[in-house]
C-alpha cells in the first residue's frame, strides 16, 4: 500500500474512533446523569455537573488508555525487532 493511502486510511479510522467513542460517552453519561422522565425542559445543576464529571473523567480515561497501548505498542515493537535481530 503506498503511503499516502495508508495515511488517509490511517486518518479515516482514527475519525471513525473518535465517532465512536464520543457516541459511547453520550450514552454512558446520559444513561448516569440524566433520569429518564424528564421533568424539565433544560439541565438541573446536578445533571450538568453530573455531566461534566463523566465527560471529563471518560476523556482521561481515554487519554490514559491510549498512551499506554502506544507505550505497549512500542515494547512489542522493540521485543520484535530484538528477537528479528537475535535471530538473524
Amino acid at each position: 500500500m503506498d503511503p499516502v493511502k495508508a495515511q488517509q486510511l490511517a486518518a479515516e479510522l482514527e475519525v471513525e474512533m473518535m465517532a465512536d467513542m464520543y457516541n459511547r460517552m453520550t450514552n454512558a453519561c446520559h444513561r448516569k446523569c440524566v433520569p429518564p422522565h424528564y421533568k424539565e425542559a433544560e439541565l438541573t445543576k446536578g445533571e450538568s455537573v453530573c455531566l461534566d464529571r463523566c465527560v471529563a473523567k471518560y476523556l482521561d480515561l481515554h487519554e490514559r488508555l491510549g498512551r499506554k497501548l502506544t507505550e505497549l505498542s512500542v515494547q512489542d515493537e522493540e521485543m520484535m525487532r530484538k528477537a528479528a535481530v537475535g535471530s538473524g
